[in-house]
């Protein structure tokens, strides 16, 4: 049968205390492929390689996303030209067609302005923001995520324009435990976004699991502090960056071209799943690095809670437990979880430190 949510919106099923699945990484992911450009960072991808982006979407579906966010990070008007519009439409288009081959919703995606930090000019950032929900609205998209915002200010701004439209808003800030840009404090900012009309509120994107999940913990306190109520949403990088400074992973030497020794593992992601279960959060997906594999880890550790796993495991076995019919004694030996739980994996690179020293 269907699982749960089925035909729901997102927040009736995180009412219900049910685990919403993000989804993963496009831009570097793409980048990757061969699709997009690092440094522009637009998706014109979604118009040039509909393909790539169709085959991404259906990758994390059947990996277990109940979410496809349209591919439109950084694709508004200051960014794009004239090109914006279409780019918008036809995300929307694409993301509504997978998510309609299985139990998903579709999220309507904007990003911070490159206007922003050169001139604060609420009204010129608030028509951007305008403008891209025109076609969310026209595409009757299911909600809308406000993401990627170094500044609480901007942020709030997103809010205020999105909840306009009367659709549930999600907004997540890409900041650590220090705060933004102006030191305004995960838990402050946390405050600011719901009282600016947001329903759910996180990080994501620029630190790794362990690092995001701090600060969701100070969002969480501050929330609490304030008697406020909001849903929790966590979607972190596919990679570690404990050496991060206040920036995050775009200040690390190794951004953005050299980031895979610091991949994490599939049971790195489960773990990060559990600990932000535990934590109370419930919408739980991934940004840069997070591969469909990551995203499906997120699904089978939180299987016993759902009451259900995600298509792409049938390609595997729980905790390693396909190995076991492996011919070598030593492989089938890693047939358990404790193997891999407690697995300190090298990288193969004897003259790598470990750690980075942040440029900026």
């Amino acid at each position: 049968g269907a699982p749960p949510g089925s035909g729901r919106g997102i927040l009736e099923r995180l009412d219900s205390g049910e685990v919403v699945v993000g989804d993963g990484s496009f831009l570097i992911t793409l980048e990757k492929r061969g699709y997009v450009k690092a440094g522009l960072w637009t998706p014109e991808a979604i118009v040039d390689h509909p393909d790539a982006v169709r085959q991404l979407h259906m990758e994390f579906l059947r990996a277990g996303s109940n979410v496809m966010q349209t591919f439109t990070f950084s694709a508004s008007e200051d960014n794009m030209g004239s090109k914006w519009e279409d780019v918008n439409a036809a995300a929307c288009d694409l993301a509504r067609e997978v998510a309609g081959k299985g139990d998903a919703l579709v999220a309507g995606g904007i990003s911070q302005t490159s206007v922003y930090r050169h001139h604060k000019d609420e009204a010129r950032v608030k028509k951007l923001f305008q403008l891209q929900l025109e076609v969310f609205i026209r595409k009757n998209v299911d909600f809308l995520i406000a993401e990627y915002f170094e500044h609480a200010e901007e942020a709030v701004w997103a809010v205020e324009v999105l909840k306009e439209s009367g659709k549930p808003v999600a907004v997540t800030m890409c900041i650590g435990p220090d705060g933004d840009m102006c030191g305004v404090k995960p838990g402050e900012c946390a405050v600011k976004l719901v009282k600016a009309g947001a329903a759910i509120v996180g990080v994501n994107c620029r630190f790794g699991p362990s690092t995001s999940l701090k600060t969701m913990k100070l969002m969480k306190e501050g929330l609490q502090a304030a008697g406020l109520q909001a849903h929790l949403i966590v979607q972190s990088l596919g990679f570690h960056t404990p050496d991060c400074g206040k920036g995050g992973v775009v200040d690390l030497p190794e951004y953005p071209f050299g980031l895979e020794p610091r991949v994490a593992t599939r049971w790195d992601i489960q773990k990060y799943a559990r600990e932000a279960y535990n934590l109370g959060v419930r919408y739980i997906g991934g940004c840069c690095g997070f591969e469909p594999y990551h995203i499906r880890a997120i699904a089978e550790e939180l299987a016993p809670e759902r009451g259900f796993l995600p298509p792409a495991s049938e390609k595997h076995g729980s905790w390693g437990s396909g190995l076991n019919m492996h011919t070598k004694p030593w492989i089938r030996a890693r047939a358990r979880r404790e193997y891999w739980e407690n697995l300190l994996p090298a990288s193969g690179r004897p003259f790598c430190p470990s750690l980075s020293q942040p440029d900026a």
